[in-house]
């Protein structure tokens, strides 16, 4: 739930990130989705065999580990401000959501959604885990039924009526874009995933991680297939799966609203937990006031226009993303072929 809590946040369930990363690529886009699906499951299923066998339960923790004192720490301090930022565009998207699709001001759902963090994370990592448990659950059945739904049981559209609005690819393109789609999203999932070690065995977190890559594989692919089917429309939405969801019936696209508008919640849950973890250690501050200067400095960048602050965030998030990938599959692969020649040596 803390995988999916971390990922599936705005952005995914607008849709527009599928139609970006998967869409846009026609038939191998579906190559695509499993591709992520692999990779969410592999990577996550990585991160947590290193989590258990270094005992580190905090990103800070990770990042050393895999990149040694002098380099974690840049990197930490680049998460970190990506951190702020991305609390920033959760709350602007909140306001967002308020106000284009509820027909409320807009300062009202920063407000609002400023204080349910608050609410949910003032006691802690219990708090963080807590959100997720309640939360996600609810936005991965709806999700799952109206993206299921679509995807399923509506009748697809004439491919000649939408070919011509693709993009054309180069050859392999859904390949790169399938791994930059896991790799901007894995640096705030590791900042999530880290923290559930010391919740339970290094058995259940690697299994947790897996079986939580499968299900957001899932999601992607229902999300690929319904979108699929309503080219080139949702070409021309900010919100494609609203789109979709309003067609199937105005009650439908009223949850969808909410699920969207939950699926913002959780990611600037995960958002505001990392960085007050963060300022605390820095500042030598309490937690609790951590995140309350968390929360009240970031309302300032929440005014702004959310899609200027995705243009200018999310490109340097994915970088950032695909550096903590490599550092990692390079590290558990040297640690798991480590353990399998001393297995085999004892038999011998």
């Amino acid at each position: 739930m803390g995988y999916l809590g971390a990922v599936v946040g705005a952005g995914f369930a607008s849709g527009q990130e599928i139609v970006q990363f998967f869409v846009f690529f026609g038939e191998p886009g579906i190559k695509g989705c499993l591709l992520a699906m692999f990779l969410f499951a592999c990577c996550g299923a990585l991160l947590m065999y290193i989590a258990h066998a270094h005992k580190i339960s905090s990103y800070q923790g990770m990042l050393q580990e895999l990149m040694g004192e002098k380099y974690s720490m840049v990197i930490d301090l680049l998460l970190s401000l990506f951190l702020f930022l991305g609390l920033s565009m959760m709350l602007s998207a909140s306001g967002a959501v308020f106000y284009e699709h509820l027909f409320q001001p807009k300062e009202l759902g920063i407000i609002t959604a400023s204080i349910l963090v608050a609410l949910f994370l003032c006691s802690g990592k219990r708090g963080l885990v807590k959100s997720f448990n309640i939360l996600v659950p609810v936005k991965l059945v709806l999700l799952l039924i109206i993206s299921g739904y679509a995807a399923l049981l509506i009748e697809k559209e004439s491919i000649a009526s939408y070919s011509a609005f693709l993009i054309p690819q180069q050859e392999g393109g859904w390949l790169i874009a399938s791994v930059l789609y896991v790799a901007y999203n894995f640096a705030l999932a590791m900042v999530i995933l880290t923290e559930y070690q010391s919740l339970g065995s290094r058995r259940d977190g690697i299994w947790g991680a897996i079986w939580g890559g499968i299900l957001l594989g899932i999601l992607i692919l229902f999300n690929y297939m319904a979108l699929n089917k309503f080219l080139p429309v949702v070409l021309h939405y900010q919100v494609p799966m609203l789109y979709v969801a309003g067609d199937i019936s105005p009650i439908s696209k009223g949850i969808y609203t909410m699920v969207l508008w939950v699926g913002i919640l959780t990611t600037a849950i995960a958002n505001a937990y990392g960085f007050a973890q963060r300022f605390c250690h820095f500042t030598g501050i309490s937690y609790s006031l951590s995140l309350l200067l968390t929360l009240i400095l970031a309302l300032p960048i929440a005014w702004q226009s959310f899609s200027v602050l995705v243009s200018k965030v999310y490109p340097l998030f994915g970088l950032l993303g695909i550096i903590i990938l490599l550092v990692l599959v390079r590290k558990a692969g040297k640690e798991i072929g480590a353990d399998i020649k001393t297995a085999f040596s004892r038999v011998d």
